[in-house]
């Protein structure tokens, strides 16, 4: 069926000039989308804080630190490697084939190139640091903090390469017309499939199947509502500034993909609701909404400007859907991922990736010739469909084989896994020396203290206490039963009112 609203390459550019009001056509870049590419970035970097608060409150207490560290890696190490390679591997110009690209390794550039370069170098590097986080919470509670620093430093090449293929000019689902706006192909599903492996990799956690497969307690319901929030916030700016500038049309297709975000969400957190009212027979479970939430948010974000309002709220409500089914699904299959992430960023984007051959419109305004052409649903035939189902596939089937393959040689390097009495005393403890009280580490202190591995010494005093005051304590009721002993049993009448004037 042909596609009345189809501009032929040779006409785009004066078709563009014409429509957009402006002195160039929409692909010219300006200091408006610069800055517009720029808080963008700004506020996608704030869904760091996000990822950390809603991973640390869903494990237990005495790794919450350790995963809020793991997301501080993810930056440092991610962000460096991204910069030095990660982003020449994408948009590099020096060399190119279908595959991968070569070009500014090390980023830098002239004066009067660097703004659009630096622009979007930011903007591309809070994508592939939000890819590396993805994979962190799947491997929450068990996997070894010096061998995730190697793995959060290789894995760039697992999201620029993919990212390549359909942002990069040279990449074979972009010459193919493949579509993805905001990233629920090269972001998401790459991160979701290789949280998957990583989660198979490395085991269940310890007893985490010895009494069924019902959701383990949350650490901190609270910081994951909280992370829920940070994350919904930024992905507004995660979508909406994926346009890429405000100049043009460009700023009626960056206000569509805010709306589309968010009525995705209203969408996805109904059904979260009834799923979790009907799973816990009148309760409402805070991972089920959570997760619902987030799903759909995932699932809309590769088409989020191409949607109509109501489309995204059908999207959005089918992918928290398999948000919602797929975690207890993994869980039966025994792949133990604690935040969900392979459901959420697997299976949602998956179907997001989809979603854009069915639902798509053949914005002439926005896209490229080769991407004009309509969804399925919208009277484009199965062309689109059929090029979106390769590019989710092809995504998947590089991120597990080389995540499996990185895992597997950092593993060779340094133990993947933390050790039994490592991950029963806790990744804080272990890995970061904070004690905490209440939380079972004194405990598995008492049942390890023998253990060849562990100097029950080296464990020091549990967090939020002041040893100086302690101590001080500890002389105060010493001086005070050594007088009463002096005294008969009394304490002396200017020790009545706990004077202090001692520790003068």
């Amino acid at each position: 069926m042909s596609n009345p609203d189809y501009v032929e390459p040779q006409a785009y550019e004066q078709h563009s000039k014409n429509e957009t009001g402006s002195d160039g056509k929409d692909g010219d870049f300006t200091w408006d989308d610069a800055t517009w590419i720029l808080t963008s970035s700004f506020i996608i970097f704030t869904m760091q804080t996000g990822f950390g608060l809603l991973e640390s409150g869903c494990v237990s207490l005495k790794n919450e630190v350790n995963i809020m560290m793991k997301n501080v890696v993810d930056i440092v190490f991610g962000g460096l490697t991204y910069w030095l390679f990660g982003f020449g591997l994408t948009y590099g110009k020096t060399y190119s084939n279908y595959f991968f690209a070569f070009g500014y390794f090390a980023v830098d550039e002239d004066l009067d190139e660097m703004g659009e370069l630096f622009s979007k170098f930011l903007f591309q590097l809070s994508f592939a640091t939000t890819a590396t986080t993805i994979v962190s919470g799947a491997m929450a509670e068990r996997c070894n903090f010096r061998a995730y620093c190697l793995f959060s430093l290789l894995n760039t090449i697992v999201y620029c390469v993919p990212a390549g293929w359909v942002w990069g000019d040279h990449g074979f689902l972009n010459h193919l017309g493949a579509i993805d706006i905001g990233g629920s192909g090269p972001v998401h599903l790459v991160g979701g499939a290789s949280a998957f492996v990583a989660a198979w990799m490395l085991g269940p956690r310890l007893g985490r199947y010895d009494n069924g497969r019902d959701p383990l307690p949350m650490g901190s319901p609270t910081n994951a509502l909280l992370g829920l929030f940070m994350l919904w916030w930024g992905w507004l700016a995660f979508s909406s500034g994926s346009v890429f500038g405000v100049s043009g049309h460009k700023w009626k297709f960056s206000a569509r993909a805010a709306v589309a975000t968010i009525n995705a969400s209203f969408g996805g957190g109904m059904v979260g609701l009834v799923y979790s009212y009907v799973r816990t027979k009148g309760k409402f479970d805070i991972l089920d909404l959570i997760s619902s939430v987030l799903g759909s948010l995932v699932s809309v974000t590769g088409g989020c400007a191409l949607y109509k309002p109501w489309e995204s709220i059908v999207i959005g409500a089918i992918g928290a859907a398999l948000a919602c089914f797929g975690i207890p699904f993994f869980d039966w299959l025994g792949v133990d991922d604690p935040v969900g992430a392979s459901a959420v960023h697997g299976l949602a984007a998956f179907w997001g990736v989809l979603a854009i051959g069915l639902f798509a419109e053949g914005e002439k305004l926005l896209m490229p010739p080769n991407k004009i052409t309509p969804g399925l649903l919208k009277g484009g035939g199965g062309y689109l469909l059929g090029v979106q189902l390769l590019a989710a596939v092809s995504y998947v089937l590089w991120s597990s084989v080389v995540t499996y393959i990185l895992l597997y040689i950092t593993n060779k390097i340094i133990k993947l896994r933390m050790e039994p009495h490592e991950e029963l005393l806790g990744a804080d403890l272990v890995e970061h020396g904070i004690r905490k009280s209440g939380v079972g580490v004194s405990r598995a202190i008492s049942a390890l203290g023998s253990h060849p591995d562990f100097d029950i010494e080296a464990a020091g005093q549990a967090i939020g206490t002041n040893p100086g005051h302690e101590m001080a304590l500890a002389k105060y009721i010493r001086d005070r039963e050594r007088s009463k002993r002096k005294n008969n049993g009394h304490v002396p009448e200017n020790n009545h009112n706990n004077t202090i004037s001692w520790m003068g």
